[in-house]
């Protein structure tokens, strides 16, 4: 696990610190690509500089975010983003977390990109990748 996202994680609460591990080492596992660092102050996962997935705590717990997700049609990711093409999930408890499930949605998101890499050149517009 990358240290900086580490010590995000370290400095949650002891359940979210919980959640937030079981997702930093799965998403590590499956998106063997990836890069990985703090971005905008929590922890995110790239894919050829494109932001794929990533998780804050918020709230109502720990959001995990997939920045193409509102086109992976899965009725879990239920908290989408208005502007963009963003889905969400939040976690209250670490057996919340589907393991199958999160394994799908990060096989979709490596198939299933907006470049959001190029946003700001674009000036907003947002392009599919893949």
């Amino acid at each position: 696990m990358n240290a900086e996202i580490n010590d995000y994680n370290q400095r949650q609460t002891q359940l979210d610190q919980e959640i937030c591990n079981l997702l930093a080492v799965a998403i590590d596992k499956f998106l063997t690509d990836a890069e990985s660092k703090i971005w905008h102050s929590h922890p995110v996962w790239f894919l050829e500089g494109n932001p794929i997935v990533g998780y804050s705590k918020q709230k109502p717990g720990i959001r995990l975010m997939f920045w193409s997700g509102a086109d992976f049609e899965e009725e879990d990711l239920n908290v989408k983003g208005r502007k963009f093409k963003d889905a969400s999930i939040f976690y209250t408890e670490v057996n919340q977390v589907d393991e199958a499930k999160l394994k799908r949605w990060l096989d979709k998101a490596k198939t299933i990109q907006w470049d959001y890499k190029n946003l700001i050149k674009k000036k907003g517009s947002l392009d599919r990748l893949k």
